[in-house]
């Protein structure tokens, strides 16, 4: 994108940059100046205390009232903060807007990071009364951290973010992808992206149309994507919400596209949200998607909403939830379509070149270890080292239990004292996965130490409970496999 395809000129962008680096507005920054008190008020959107540690308007007090707490300030020291960009270029540009006797911000002027800075239209809680823009680029929200934290960081060669808004996914990529394609179907949400990656010092490939299209035929190591996932009937007023496409199909669009997109060896990520239909499997819906594919899937479920929650989130979102008419039309394409509930979560799939691709959906509702985007990439290495070996490969390899690995235990006390109902192998790290065992699978974890091949381990456990060691071993594979994909026990390396 060129120059006049940004909010500002390149000088502008320049000048922007250098007031913000010389005023020290960045998050450490404001932090700093701020201190901890008031920076924790700000966090809650309360900005009484920030406010009186910046009553002296110097430049970085400025635009943190202007900024942060969302004040109308003085011309005279708004001019100031901004300088060397000039007060008209800001106004013009939106930067800034006249308000009263003063100015406010134009924009979501976001520190974000240690030093990179984000920009995005104001948020509705900042302007109430006042009806959002149908192309309004969002800043940064829940979902769009959730996929921020979720995605995979090894270095690539090339990575495209799809619906890229104000630039969030593609700033990171940047920081691990040699090349960085952007696409977005709103011609302004690519001027707001071609102004944060220029603020930042970046370079991208931006492109306008509709998800995929702008790079049919074009491959890509890694594919992230914060799309318009919003579940109803199809109808569209705001592009960074609503797809156009007639409940969760948008999901369904993106997994079909992934083949096409992915380099062998890549991998796509995406946030979707998707139906639970009455007597319906949502797991098996969304299974379906990837039908044919080739890639394998993860897909975690994060969250879910019942329909009246989910359409009063969403028409909040945009500052609709007044009016009666589109939450009821909402509702009863709901009860239509026999929706009880909405999922919200992650979809990763890789392109493993495996001719069995392994498909696993799931509830993933427990708190994680962050960053989750590691977990993500030590699950399908797990995959890959599982279908590498056949069942003499399993059971040649040594294994060691999860460092910290807990159990624990529910009993009844009788007549004879306590009676053990439920065991439970429990991590208290990385996934904090949960899982009920029976009292040999409780011996076959206990005794993962490295020293004896899963053979041999399998052999002593099948003398000590009076089993055939064939037997054992056959029922033994998928429990074993199970465990290693959810990082129970670990292979020790050969």
């Amino acid at each position: 994108m060129d120059g006049h395809d940004m909010l500002l000129s390149p000088a502008g962008v320049e000048a922007l940059r250098t007031a913000l680096t010389r005023a020290g507005f960045t998050s450490n920054g404001i932090a700093t100046r701020l201190g901890p008190q008031a920076t924790g008020g700000v966090a809650r959107n309360d900005f009484r205390a920030a406010l009186r540690a910046t009553e002296d308007r110097d430049p970085l007090g400025t635009l943190i009232r202007v900024f942060v707490c969302e004040q109308t300030e003085p011309e005279a020291a708004v001019a100031a903060a901004l300088a060397p960009l000039s007060l008209a270029e800001a106004l013009a540009g939106g930067l800034v807007e006249r308000h009263g006797d003063g100015l406010r911000m134009g924009v979501d002027l976001e520190p974000y990071g240690d030093e990179w800075w984000v920009l995005a239209d104001v948020p509705a809680s900042a302007r109430p009364g006042r009806p959002l823009h149908a192309e309004h680029v969002l800043g940064i929200g829940g979902a769009t951290q959730t996929l921020i934290g979720a995605t995979v960081r090894r270095p690539v060669e090339a990575a495209l973010d799809l619906g890229t808004g104000s630039g969030v996914q593609a700033l990171h990529l940047a920081s691990h992808a040699r090349r960085v394609t952007a696409t977005d179907l709103s011609a302004r949400a690519l001027r707001f992206a071609a102004t944060t990656a220029a603020l930042n010092g970046q370079d991208w490939e931006l492109l306008r149309g509709d998800m995929v299209a702008p790079v049919a035929g074009r491959r890509f190591d890694l594919v992230v994507s914060n799309p318009p996932f919003v579940v109803g009937p199809g109808t569209t007023t705001h592009v960074y919400r609503d797809s156009g496409r007639v409940g969760d199909a948008i999901g369904a669009e993106l997994a079909a596209a992934a083949p096409g997109l992915l380099t062998e060896g890549g991998t796509m990520q995406y946030l979707a949200n998707w139906v639970h239909v009455a007597g319906e499997d949502w797991g098996e819906r969304v299974t379906g998607w990837f039908a044919g594919t080739g890639l394998d899937a993860w897909v975690i479920q994060r969250e879910v909403a019942d329909p009246m929650a989910y359409v009063n989130l969403w028409l909040t979102d945009v500052g609709e939830a007044a009016d009666p008419r589109r939450m009821a039309d909402w509702l009863d394409w709901f009860d239509a379509h026999k929706v009880e509930a909405v999922g919200f979560g992650i979809v990763s799939l890789r392109r493993s070149g495996h001719d069995d691709p392994i498909v696993r959906v799931e509830d993933l509702r427990q708190r994680v270890e962050a960053p989750l985007g590691d977990r993500v990439d030590a699950w399908f290495d797990r995959q890959d080292w599982l279908r590498a070996r056949d069942t003499d490969g399993l059971l040649a390899a040594h294994f060691r239990a999860a460092q910290g690995l807990q159990l624990r235990q529910e009993a009844t006390m009788g007549d004879e004292g306590w009676a053990v109902d439920r065991q439970v192998l429990a991590m208290p790290h990385g996934l904090r996965w949960t899982e009920e065992i029976d009292p040999l699978v409780l011996a076959l974890v206990g005794g993962a130490d490295g020293r004896l091949p899963l053979r041999d381990q399998l052999a002593l456990l099948a003398a000590a409970h009076d089993v055939a060691p064939g037997e054992l071993a056959e029922a033994a594979g998928p429990i074993v496999a199970h465990l290693v994909e959810r990082g129970f026990i670990e292979p020790v390396a050969d």
